[in-house]
């Protein structure tokens, strides 16, 4: 990367950043507490001191929230402010519930007690958000700390956008629009959230981009996608285990079309087979060998208001749970077709990442489809955060599907001062499925080389380059 699109995607983040000073609380979720507590216990605080930074933070933003509701509440605006009565009663209400875990000696883990130990074992086993957490809320306290994590989350999210268009071909102009799509979208607003998102998309974003890499004839690259992988079962090893199947069902099909097809597999696409299949099956082992919450208790906590209430019978609770999605999905396409903006976004960014490049399109869309497996695993229509996964797909492709039209400047009129000067930057590595627009004959003399945008514009599915690598 040279000089000028660097800077462009700096400005690009640090621009982002400073618009997240509009919004410095305000942001947490219940989940929130947990991560917050976990990470201030990381760093050195007891159990009381921890509960007590944590429940101060989610008081006052809660407080702060309900002063600017009621700032422009058009029928009780006039009256007092109630955020510091919100505020006191939260820390009254936590302080009592927390206090009488902490004295009936629900002491173990890394969390705060907010909720029963059976609960905060799902959030004891993700430790790889609070550490992440841990030098920012030391350095800064907790509500700049947890300020500046999300903003580095996110930005790091959009350079890796970044990053996977300009590996995939696209021109500066359209990566840098990616970049943006990521901060614009919802992808932009959750990752900022002190929630698990942020940092998932950014190592799901990782693993695409590793997987572009090899794509390109790059076999290290399978070392990134192992690592991301890797990162990702710290941070919440469902999203880890749906990446990797996913990405292992994809490549599958791309294996299995080639062959029917009658062309080689590729080495890129064995090598990303043999990591993902085997990122799957250590995930799963680790997950049986570790004390990690199953399947039952997820689908428990679900059925049973974070096991407030008494535990379903299996066969009832399975009957519930397929019930419930039933009418989650129905719900969910209710909604999105009132309001159709992302089915348009997600058509747009699947078909344009599939025509520019099928196999790198496949990945991404098996990446999209680990929000699809989060939100159906556990189908509550008011956490939306869930399925951000599936934002990739629109955030990504839909700069492939405007690379399609993109054409640049046409050359110097005048051959004599451009002929056999060498490009700025050498042509990238094309994969197979990828093709080479070659430059036509013409009366007039041309320049001896074409953009690299011009070279990436054709696709195709059955030719590539003669040193056979993948795409």
């Amino acid at each position: 990367m040279n000089a000028r699109p660097a800077a462009w995607v700096l400005f690009l983040a640090a621009l982002f950043g400073c618009l997240q000073l509009a919004n410095v609380t305000g942001r947490d979720t219940p989940d929130s507490r947990n991560y917050l507590s976990y990470a201030l216990s990381l760093g050195g605080a007891d159990k009381e001191e921890a509960a007590g930074r944590t429940i101060a933070y989610v008081c006052a933003s809660r407080g702060e929230t309900a002063s600017r509701n009621h700032s422009v509440d058009v029928r009780r605006f006039r009256a007092p402010d109630p955020g510091p009565e919100i505020r006191d009663e939260c820390r009254g209400y936590y302080d009592w519930s927390v206090g009488r875990r902490l004295e009936a000696g629900q002491t173990s883990g890394w969390t705060a007690p907010f909720m029963s130990e059976r609960f905060m074992r799902i959030f004891e086993v993700r430790p790889g958000y609070p550490l992440l957490l841990v030098p920012f809320v030391t350095v800064l306290g907790v509500t700049w700390g947890l300020w500046a994590a999300g903003v580095v989350v996110a930005a790091a999210g959009g350079v890796l956008v970044f990053l996977v268009l300009r590996t995939v071909g696209v021109p500066v102009g359209l990566a840098l629009t990616g970049q943006a799509l990521y901060y614009l979208l919802p992808t932009g607003a959750t990752a900022m959230r002190p929630m698990t998102e942020g940092t998932m998309m950014a190592l799901t974003l990782a693993v695409l981009w590793g997987c572009a890499l090899v794509l390109r004839g790059r076999a290290g690259a399978a070392g990134l996608v192992g690592v991301s992988l890797a990162l990702l079962f710290t941070v919440k090893h469902s999203q880890a285990l749906f990446l990797s199947v996913c990405l292992a069902g994809g490549l599958g099909v791309i294996g299995l079309y080639r062959r029917r097809a009658g062309r080689p597999v590729g080495a890129a696409v064995k090598t990303l087979l043999k990591v993902t299949v085997g990122a799957t099956i250590g995930i799963m082992l680790l997950t049986r060998l570790l004390p990690y919450p199953s399947e039952s208790d997820s689908l428990q906590d679900l059925l049973t208001d974070h096991f407030n209430r008494p535990d379903r019978e299996r066969e009832r609770a399975w009957w519930e749970f397929l019930h419930l999605e039933l009418n989650f999905w129905m719900e969910w396409l209710r909604r999105q077709l009132a309001e159709p903006l992302f089915l348009a976004l997600l058509v747009a960014g699947g078909w344009g990442a599939l025509r520019r490049w099928p196999a790198f399109g496949v990945l991404l869309a098996a990446a999209g489809a680990t929000g699809v497996l989060s939100i159906a695993a556990h189908p509550d229509i008011g956490i939306d955060r869930l399925m951000v996964m599936v934002w990739l797909v629109p955030v990504v492709g839909v700069p492939l599907l405007l690379a399609e039209f993109y054409r640049p400047r046409r050359p110097y009129p005048f051959p004599s001062l451009t002929q056999g000067l060498r490009p700025r930057t050498p042509a990238p590595q094309t994969p197979e499925g990828l093709k080479i627009a070659q430059p036509r004959p013409t009366p007039s003399a041309r320049p001896a080389f074409e953009d690299e945008a011009v070279q990436a514009d054709k696709r195709g599915s059955g030719g590539g380059s003669p040193q056979g690598r993948d795409g």
